[in-house]
């Protein structure tokens, strides 16, 4: 048995170890023990189907077993071919000139070249002029391989031919490549049309080679019951002289797309349904697909007609062109695909396209039902009813209305809005815009409320609308002059927000906030925005939502909807409590950016620049960019980000603390003798690499007390130990800083005694002092030397102390860097608390200037010499060793 599964096994690679498994059972004396021949047929099956894997392997017992061949199909006679070919090939034109082709048996070329006119006239020039074709293979349990191709080829174009199959035939161990054929009898189907395969559980053999392939080409789809996954060519063969027949599948397929077979596993279907159902499953999926171009052209046409992003059009509509819809199984599904295609494309979650079955129709605002005519009654009673105004506790001045009202007569509009809000709240101290109920409007009113919100000495642009339908574009900017007292841009605005502000109201939040004229609070806006127009697809359930206007606020920017996130987010009814905790909250406001550029200008090491960021942080106070922030924590986070922008030191750093933080230590504690032992292990790693490279490896750098104090271990623990290698890697991609002041000791190792270096210059804020930094001219144990190759390997977690060490060894050109840019740390900062407040900031109070230009670098960090990837910094040190040392 293991003899003859060596030889003909498709998988000859499962087979390593099987004569030796089968030696092991006889030896074992299990098998022996079983007498009756039956029962060893049914072990020896179990055991060789679990060893490979493989349920077509089976052992029976068969005595009287006579092995028959079925005829070969072409050599059959031909009157007997014919009958045969007529029992296993139906031929139908079903409505809407879909055609049917039921083919129990595939045919090969030479069996249909011996059918002469009944396949050409009978069978397929009757299909080649359907507009589609349901090919069902349900019932096919048998036929020729060399169908496959056969097949294959009436579905594609004769050039290029296509790779459609690989067969392995383990007992002659040669591979065969299938193709398609240059050339076949009657006209091809084409590429083109739609063709839907039927498998059943039956389905098998070449039936399923010919469905797996045309799916895997994206051909067909397939609808139906996974096939039964049978074998290209299987084989019984007697087991020496006796009575037992092992079956083994003697060649196999695969499929040069998928990489793999169908055997065993069968075809799965792209729709699955009960093999009795597959026609009328069929029959409706093609009616989808028909209506496929008919859908992507009316979207297209839509899009081209209103789409306001008009420069978007011409590559959307090529995108539509292109997309492959061809797996596309329902109207739900080509919804899906064409939404998703879009999306991907504009990024524009306005357009949408959905599948409406089931969901409410979308109602279209009416912009008729915002305009009021321009009578004097008419527009009192609008006012008197819309707009509710009332004067809280504190002086707050509050207004409440659900809707922006657009007319001709504009100015009377503005004289009674005068007379009922803004009068009323001209002085109150802080204002109230309720906008929680307010789910429309016309957003021509927005400049009319905006202007009483900024001061008039001055002209202000609010938005712009552009409106695809008329092709116009119109600026909003402040009225010229208003009949009421403006309420001026100083005093604080609260606009609160619900799930249910929609429409012009969202606009008027997000404004408020993109103009940086007030606070929002309260939740997170509905997203609906009503310039889109809906269009349903004719014959179908999927309809395309189009946004046919552009809104752009101040900065230039296309607002697209998705809701107003409030800068301060609560409950929607606990809104207006929390106007009072914030207002309290800004009161304090400057007072703290004021004392933040006050401690930059005492403690901060580049002293202009720390000018020069407090009137920044001021001037954006002053210009209401500070009115989003709510709370400390928030405050923390815009000042952070306000720093570095305006510094472009990222050092600088702002953060709130309930508690006062600790200072650090001044003085590091000297260890004690066996302390130092623990130290040294921790710390160091030392390792003498191939070429004589020594490497050092240290994560911390420690304070000169504490270097001193465990001096004679270091040197004999690890110093000396690396000294006399020919070149030294120093590894600082971990060391994430430390103290400073060992660094002139650890740098003297590397010069000669005489003449002494100037390694850096220190400035320090806090005495107004600038200390140059020298290598020491007496140091415990041997140096390295000015001549031998050093590498300092850096990461972007390289920092502090560590960066000064490396970027003086690299300005010194006494050292190759490798590595990552490193962070950019300081050697020093002070926590300084922000006036009485829970809030503290980090100052770098030295900065490092090199030796060499004499300009400040600690902030911005050290760029090696040779960039890489850290966690490959230290093979590309040792490939550079290597070829120095060999040029040597």
């Amino acid at each position: 048995m293991a003899k003859i599964l060596l030889e003909n096994y498709c998988l000859p690679e499962n087979l390593v170890g099987m004569q030796e498994a089968i030696q092991q059972a006889i030896n074992s004396g299990e098998i022996l023990q079983i007498s009756d021949r039956k029962t060893l047929a049914a072990v020896l099956t179990v055991g060789v189907q679990g060893a490979l894997n493989d349920p077509r392997l089976t052992v029976s017992y068969e005595p009287n077993y006579v092995q028959v061949m079925p005829p070969m199909l072409p050599s059959l006679p031909k009157e007997q071919l014919i009958r045969l070919v007529r029992n296993s090939v139906k031929v139908d034109i079903l409505e809407n000139n879909v055609g049917y082709l039921r083919m129990d048996q595939i045919i090969g070329e030479k069996t249909a070249a011996k059918l002469g006119s009944l396949w050409r006239d009978v069978i397929w020039d009757k299909i080649a002029q359907t507009s589609s074709l349901i090919f069902d293979l349900r019932y096919s349990t048998a036929g020729e391989l060399s169908g496959v191709p056969f097949i294959i080829s009436y579905f594609s174009d004769p050039e290029p031919l296509i790779h459609i199959d690989t067969v392995y035939d383990r007992p002659s161990n040669t591979t065969k490549e299938l193709w398609t054929m240059l050339s076949i009898t009657g006209d091809r189907y084409g590429k083109k049309k739609d063709v839907i395969i039927l498998t059943s559980r039956r389905t098998i053999g070449a039936a399923e080679a010919v469905a797996y392939t045309m799916k895997n080409l994206k051909r067909t789809i397939t609808v139906g019951e996974r096939s039964a996954g049978g074998s290209v060519k299987v084989q019984k063969i007697r087991i020496a002289q006796s009575d037992f027949y092992i079956t083994v599948p003697v060649a196999r397929s695969v499929n040069p797309i998928t990489g793999q077979s169908w055997e065993v596993s069968g075809v799965s279907p792209t729709v699955n349904t009960i093999a009795k159902e597959a026609v009328a499953k069929a029959k409706s999926l093609l009616a989808v697909r028909k209506a496929i171009p008919k859908v992507v052209q009316s979207i297209s046409d839509i899009i081209k007609r209103f789409y306001a992003f008009t420069d978007r059009v011409p590559a959307l509509l090529q995108h539509l062109e292109e997309t492959d819809l061809f797996s596309v199984v329902s109207e739900e599904d080509l919804a899906f695909r064409l939404n998703q295609n879009l999306q991907t494309v504009t990024e524009d979650p306005r357009l949408i396209i959905r599948y409406m079955h089931d969901n409410a129709a979308i109602v279209e605002e009416d912009s008729k039902l915002y305009k009021v005519p321009g009578s004097l009654d008419l527009l009192k009673a609008h006012i008197d009813k819309e707009f509710k105004v009332e004067i809280l506790p504190g002086n707050i001045g509050y207004v409440r209305f659900d809707v922006l009202v657009e007319t001709l007569a504009m100015a009377k509009l503005e004289e009674l809005m005068a007379q009922k809000v803004w009068e009323p709240l001209k002085d109150t101290n802080n204002l109230i815009i309720d906008l929680r109920y307010n789910t429309g409007g016309s957003s021509n009113s927005l400049a009319l409320v905006l202007s009483y919100l900024h001061d008039l000495s001055q002209n202000h642009y609010f938005f712009t609308i552009y409106d695809r339908i008329q092709n116009t574009t119109t600026e909003h900017d402040s009225l010229d002059k208003i009949t009421g007292p403006s309420y001026g841009s100083k005093r604080c605005v609260y606009v609160l927000t619900s799930y249910f502000t929609a429409s012009t109201g969202e606009e008027l939040a997000y404004l408020i906030q993109s103009l940086h004229r007030g606070t929002v609070i309260g939740e997170i806006t509905s997203g609906y925005l009503m310039h889109s127009k809906t269009f349903q697809i004719e014959g179908t359930e999927i309809a395309i939502t189009v946004p046919f206007i552009n809104f752009i606020d101040n900065n230039g920017e296309c607002w697209l909807g998705g809701g107003v996130v409030p800068d301060a987010i609560v409950l929607a009814e606990e809104a207006v409590n929390h106007v009072y905790e914030i207002a309290e909250f800004h009161k304090g406001l400057q007072s703290l950016i004021e004392e933040v550029g006050e401690l930059l200008e005492k403690h901060y090491a580049i002293h202009e620049v720390g000018l020069q960021v407090g009137k920044v942080l001021l001037s954006k106070w002053a210009e209401g960019l500070y009115r989003s922030v709510v709370d400390f924590e928030s405050l923390a986070s815009q000042l952070t980000a306000d720093l570095h922008d305006s510094s472009g030191d990222h050092r600088l750093h702002v953060f709130y603390c309930d508690v006062e933080p600790e200072s650090p230590h001044d003085f590091p504690k000297i260890p004690t003798a066996e302390e130092a032992g623990f130290i040294i292990d921790a710390l160091f790693k030392i390792e003498v690499l191939p070429r004589n490279v020594g490497y050092l490896r240290f994560d911390m750098m420690a304070d000169i007390a504490v270097v001193k104090a465990i001096g004679p271990q270091l040197i004999k623990l690890v110093w000396n130990k690396i000294v006399n290698t020919d070149a030294l890697i120093i590894d600082m991609r971990y060391n994430t800083g430390g103290y400073s002041t060992a660094i002139p000791l650890l740098c003297s190792y590397f010069f000669d005694a005489e003449p002494l270096q100037h390694l850096y210059t220190v400035f320090d804020r806090t005495t107004n002092t600038m200390t140059e930094v020298m290598t020491l001219p007496h140091i415990r144990g041997q140096r390295y030397g000015s001549s031998k190759g050093l590498f300092i390997l850096t990461s972007h977690m390289t920092g502090s102390a560590a960066e000064v060490f490396t970027r003086t060894m690299k300005d010194l050109n006494r050292a190759t860097v490798i590595g990552e840019p490193t962070i950019g740390g300081s050697l020093s900062s002070g926590t300084y608390q922000i006036g009485d407040s829970i809030l503290y900031a980090s100052i770098p109070n030295q900065v490092v200037l090199s030796a060499k230009t004499g300009k400040v670098w600690s902030f911005s960090g050290v760029e090696p010499n040779v960039i890489a990837q850290a966690n490959e910094a230290l093979q590309v040190a040792q490939k550079i060793i290597a070829g120095r040392l060999k040029k040597e």
